[in-house]
């Protein structure tokens, strides 16, 4: 006989009538919860488990004093009504969740302990969600937990056959967004059972399942039960399928109401059913309230009352719960709400057993990433991009669509601004068709249309009217972004001007003036014609003086503007902004990417499914990475090429230390993605956080304007933003041509190192402590 079935009746008859003696067997397992049982006897052990932990469907969720056995090779039926805590045991027993005292052992361990499996490949976890991969087909979904569990492609496809079979689901090429509901529940009970495992957790795998498939699941958990190779705990909305089930533990408000096998608990509460059963034991549970109803009166005096052995049950005490309710009956009102008082009955439980320690070597240690777990996540990244790939190719072309609108749209000078002229030089008649003569050579005759002329060239549109006020009028009613005005003997003042030099009297002075008046409410527009203006004039002064033979420095400024040692004479904004901008789209869309993905998988139950059959946060964040990385590879190339080679951006340093400081930004901006994944709990928190941290970057980080022109409170905070030094490293790469050596440059990518190290610290212990 097989040492793990030692002591246990026999599980057949000659004749094969009754396959499973049943009542032999439960009494065994009842007899088991009396002692201390073996580790080889025991899946799981729950003693005394008291725990405060609220879930989103419920978060006064309270588990109070819970002693739990669950013999090996048994099935066992964990029923209660919605939210009395049924979903939240079973996060604890699966080490997603923690007690705040009391203990769990599971398989020979604690749950999260080094070697004991679980979280991990010995538990099959069905979770209430469907928890799969809409995108996927049914082989490639098994395959994926398959690989998972560190099953060979072999093997799966070959459990894939016979589960297909057992579960009555179609072809295996099917999309499992393509199933039907219930299909779908039976898909998720197939990734649970494709690497057969020790114990087997099953919430509520019968909704939605026809009668007659639903004994043939049932018929397969005893089948695979038999000889104590498997454990089933399984939670259902069917209460009397659990007859089937070797003991049932029934749960109210947070406290177990029994934990027997079904028989014993229909003989001992004369009852029909199971469901009788917990609506006789949820009264009993209320008797201890002040009011009764006769439903209650009627339930009392109809049950001989066993001796008070369980807490949940005990009447020296009040229970806050008082109502009969959830899947199992009407709501019934059984009294007001009391103080729940501790009662002075209760059992001690039997202590664990102890824990058995795993054998492990030195390299353990030091593997946190485990080849089976990062082939099949890197590998269900890519499927799902391909399975999605107009959203991959919007996602990689939509910097490339951003970079041509900046080019085209950012940093150049405006064309076509209106100024109003009143010209007094001009006759009524050559007012009257807009016409200005010029007269070329050293002549000083109407020089006010000459130096318009010179203005023209300058992308500038001329309008003349008759008066200075009419003048004014167009750029009040914002027709014009401004009004130069021309005295009638402006030519005449000009030369007198330059011939009187120091005696000039203040009217000659006063009529060779131009007199201008802006709109100054556009600061771009009005600092450009304020330019314009004067580097017009400057243009005629000295293309007059080259026509009179004079040398045309006289007529400049007393100022040499040489060669500027970095940037160009005239600066080009779209050259200051480029490495701000391109930093910012690659970081951005980084954080889009990355924080969808894994809000998506955790809301769908993914996430957490994976967690628990033991792959770790770190690995889920680093097959992310690796996938989205290679797509930010496809980004910042397409960017770069847009950027230097088509609409040739200034770039006078080290063209891949550009690239490496793109990727490196853009693998932090990922990062920042898992952070906000991790600490929201939907997708429309994500885009709020990420939209809310986009403007601030944007403003305090030097990209749109130098942080030396910000307020003194923000110029040092803004040195500690993620894009604030490498912006300026890049501008000094694109800008200086400096060497990756300078301060200035190497700064920059250790300021974003230092990001990536904050933010993946932040997301690991995130995926680690955040529960729900």
């Amino acid at each position: 006989m097989d040492a793990e079935t030692e002591g246990l009746p026999p599980v057949e008859n000659e004749n094969n009538s009754n396959p499973i003696d049943i009542h032999a067997r439960r009494k065994w397992f009842k007899s088991q919860q009396s002692t201390v049982a073996t580790r080889r006897q025991q899946a799981v052990c729950v003693r005394r488990a008291h725990k405060i932990y609220g879930t989103k469907k419920n978060p006064n969720v309270i588990l109070d004093g819970l002693n739990m056995t669950v013999p090996k090779g048994a099935i066992y039926g964990l029923l209660g009504a919605s939210g009395c805590g049924k979903t939240t045991l079973l996060s604890c027993i699966v080490g997603r969740r923690r007690l705040n005292s009391g203990e769990i052992w599971v398989l020979g361990g604690r749950p999260g302990s080094k070697g004991s499996g679980v979280p991990g490949p010995r538990i099959g976890y069905m979770p209430q969600e469907i928890a799969l991969y809409g995108e996927f087909t049914i082989r490639e979904t098994l395959i994926y937990f398959g690989w998972i569990y560190g099953m060979n492609t072999d093997d799966v496809d070959e459990k894939t056959d016979f589960l297909l079979k057992l579960l009555q689901l179609p072809n295996a090429s099917r999309f499992v967004k393509n199933l039907s509901g219930g299909q779908q529940r039976r898909m998720s009970l197939a990734a649970a059972l494709i690497h057969e495992p020790e114990l087997l957790i099953l919430d509520e795998p019968t909704v939605g399942v026809d009668p007659v498939l639903r004994q043939t699941i049932w018929d397969y958990l005893v089948d695979i039960t038999k000889f104590g190779k498997t454990t089933v705990i399984v939670t259902t909305h069917y209460i009397d399928e659990t007859r089937q089930a070797h003991m049932i533990g029934l749960m109210r408000g947070g406290k177990f109401l029994a934990e027997e096998s079904p028989d014993d608990l229909l003989r001992q509460y004369h009852a029909d059913s199971l469901e009788d059963v917990f609506l006789k034991l949820s009264v009993i549970q209320n008797m201890g309230k002040r009011r009764r109803s006769s439903i209650a009166k009627e339930v009392i005096d109809a049950v001989q009352l066993p001796a008070m052995t369980n807490p949940a049950l005990d009447l020296s005490h009040d229970d806050d719960n008082g109502e009969i309710s959830g899947e199992f009956g009407d709501n019934i009102s059984m009294s007001s709400r009391g103080p729940d008082l501790t009662s002075p009955h209760v059992v001690a439980a039997t202590p664990l057993p102890p824990e058995e320690e795993a054998s492990s070597s030195c390299s353990d240690y030091f593997k946190i990433l485990k080849s089976h777990h990062m082939k099949a996540l890197i590998w269900k990244n890519f499927l799902w991009m391909w399975r999605n790939v107009g959203v991959m190719c919007f996602v990689i072309g939509l910097p490339v669509c951003q970079t041509i609108l900046f080019c085209l749209a950012i940093g150049h000078d405006p064309t076509g601004l209106q100024i109003a002229v009143s010209n007094h030089e001009l006759s009524e008649n050559l007012l009257a068709q807009q016409k200005c003569p010029i007269y070329k050579g050293c002549n000083a005759t109407m020089l006010s249309c000459r130096y318009l002329e010179f203005l023209k060239n300058r992308s500038v549109v001329v309008t003349h009217y008759a008066t200075d006020e009419e003048a004014y009028d167009v750029v009040r009613r914002g027709k014009a972004w401004g009004a130069l005005v021309f005295a009638h003997n402006y030519s005449e003042s000009l030369v007198d001007r330059t011939e009187y030099g120091q005696s000039t009297p203040d009217s000659v002075i006063d009529a060779s003036e131009l007199n201008v008046k802006l709109d100054m409410s556009n600061q771009q527009i009005g600092t450009l014609l304020y330019r314009d203006i004067q580097y017009a004039y400057l243009d005629f002064i000295e293309n007059i003086l080259k026509e009179c033979d004079q040398d045309p420095a006289v007529g400049r400024i007393p100022i040499a503007w040489k060669d500027p040692i970095y940037g160009d004479r005239i600066p080009n904004f779209t050259d200051f902004a480029a490495p701000g901008v391109q930093l910012t789209i690659i970081f951005f869309l980084s954080v889009a990417l990355t924080s969808g993905a894994m809000v998506i998988e955790r809301n769908e139950g993914i996430l957490e499914r994976c967690l628990v059959s033991g792959v770790t946060g770190f690995e889920i964040l680093a097959s992310h990475v690796v996938t989205q990385f290679l797509v930010m590879c496809f980004q910042t190339t397409l960017v770069l090429i847009f950027s230097f080679s088509v609409f040739e951006l200034t770039l006078r340093g080290d063209l891949f230390w550009v690239i490496m400081l793109v990727l490196e930004t853009g693998l932090c901006g990922m990062c920042f993605g898992f952070v906000i994944s991790c600490a929201v709990d939907n997708e429309r928190s994500a885009t709020y956080l990420a939209l809310g941290s986009f403007l601030p970057i944007i403003m305090l980080c030097g990209i749109i304007w130098p942080i030396e022109g910000m307020h003194p409170l923000l110029k040092f905070p803004s040195f500690f933003l993620p894009l604030t030094l490498s912006t300026e490293s890049l501008r000094s790469i694109t800008q200086r041509g400096w060497p990756i050596e300078d301060p200035h440059v190497y700064i920059g990518f250790i300021s974003t190192g230092i990001w990536i190290l904050i933010f993946l610290t932040g997301s690991i212990l995130l995926l680690k402590f955040k529960k729900g």
